[in-house]
């Protein structure tokens, strides 16, 4: 691969940009995983396509133990021990249980109900490209340090499969991981960043609520479950947003409420269920004994009987400074001052914080939308397309980021 100078920037070399044959690939590699999407665990198909095509680079992946993901060094022989921290590159690559909405899209899912809504095919599209890239440059002889893709399966599994990858070694010998994720209020061509939260916490909630029914003319001879169930609903929200510190942004959010059969029965069970987010990583490590207090305290107060299960997710994603920094000159070198902008924190919830509880890093927010398109698209529906811009974007980015990485051993 070509090179070019970028003398005002560490490094006496930068890789050049990416080939027009190798972004053709890359889309056409996209398209045939949006074409054939695979949910979380089930990734066989997705897993089986990456192998082939990085072996074909001339590289090692190594299948997870749970057969679906891989993980696979560049610049390392097999065996070799660690002797400067490793780069990871992590890209996740499972649907996403909805449908494919997309009109006159050839390369829509053929899957029923399937969907790549999130653009995991465009991240795992992204790292397979900066893998391929550098393991040219490795053959070279260009590649300043060894570095690690790491494709992850099960995503949008709660509690995500990042812990599973985790606990196959992915992190063994990192000392610093990046990752992107498609953002379509973000131009294609440029990424958003920012230092600290950038995603938040996200908890699943189940509440099973019983007691003696009976007529609904004698309410005060039974545990009126349905006023219970609608108190839990109302009031645990408000009582849990004041017994944390307000910034942290702890919130209850009901998906589901279901109880009773008959217009004047009143029932003997009631189940709620939803989901709990947080801005900030302390009030969100305090979050299950502050909402099994409130759910507890309005249920015994409408005299019924409490079953919580709480389903621990995912932490914040929280960007360190250095990651961070580093994302954001990797993408200047190739795209200038203009191709950087400030990110929000987001309210959703992304398992890339699992690998951040261990390492420092960073994930930048992928622009996908075609500049000027006045459609608004968001992630999570079935409609949601992206501007294959991006994945040489990421490309370039993540390839520039592993040369200007100085993170010391």
């Amino acid at each position: 691969m070509s090179l070019e100078s970028e003398a005002d920037l560490p490094g006496d070399v930068l890789p050049g940009v990416l080939s027009e044959s190798l972004h053709a690939e890359l889309v056409a590699f996209r398209r045939d995983l949006h074409m054939h999407p695979e949910l979380g665990n089930q990734e066989f198909r997705t897993t089986a396509a990456i192998k082939e095509r990085l072996e074909k680079a001339g590289l090692r992946p190594r299948v997870l133990a749970s057969g679906t993901g891989l993980i696979c060094d560049i610049g390392l022989a097999e065996g070799e021990r660690f002797t400067v921290p490793l780069l990871a590159l992590r890209a996740d690559i499972d649907a996403l249980p909805i449908p494919d909405t997309k009109a006159d899209c050839p390369y829509r899912s053929t899957v029923p109900d399937r969907a790549h809504a999130c653009g995991h095919d465009v991240h795992t599209s992204v790292v397979l490209g900066t893998g391929i890239v550098l393991a040219g440059l490795h053959e070279e002889g260009l590649l300043p340090r060894p570095v690690r893709l790491i494709f992850q399966p099960a995503e949008e599994v709660l509690p995500g499969g990042a812990a599973d990858a985790i606990a196959c070694g992915a992190l063994d010998g990192v000392g610093r991981i990046l990752a992107v994720h498609c953002d379509p209020r973000v131009d294609a061509g440029k990424v958003g960043l920012r230092v600290g939260p950038i995603t938040s916490a996200c908890d699943r909630l189940e509440i099973a609520l019983d007691g003696p029914g009976g007529h609904t003319a004698r309410p005060h001879l039974t545990t009126d479950l349905v006023t219970a169930a609608a108190r839990v609903v109302t009031d645990v929200p408000a009582l849990v947003a004041r017994r944390v510190d307000t910034r942290a942004g702890l919130v209850v959010t009901w998906g589901r409420i279901e109880s009773g059969h008959a217009p004047n029965v009143i029932p003997q069970h009631a189940e709620l269920s939803g989901t709990v987010r947080c801005l900030d990583l302390d009030a969100w490590r305090e979050a299950p004994d502050v909402v099994h207090a409130a759910i507890d305290e309005v249920a015994t107060l409408h005299r019924a009987k409490s079953e919580i299960n709480y389903v621990r997710g995912v932490p914040p994603v929280v960007n360190d400074r250095g990651a961070t920094e580093l994302l954001r000159k990797a993408m200047v070198a190739r795209r200038g001052m203009g191709s950087v902008e400030n990110t929000e924190q987001s309210l959703g919830g992304e398992d890339f914080s699992w690998y951040l509880e261990h390492v420092p890093g960073a994930m930048a927010r992928l622009g996908v939308r075609t500049p000027g398109d006045p459609r608004v698209r968001d992630l999570h529906q079935g409609d949601f397309d992206a501007d294959e811009l991006a994945i040489t974007v990421g490309v370039e980015m993540f390839t520039a980021a592993a040369f200007l990485d100085d993170l010391e051993a």
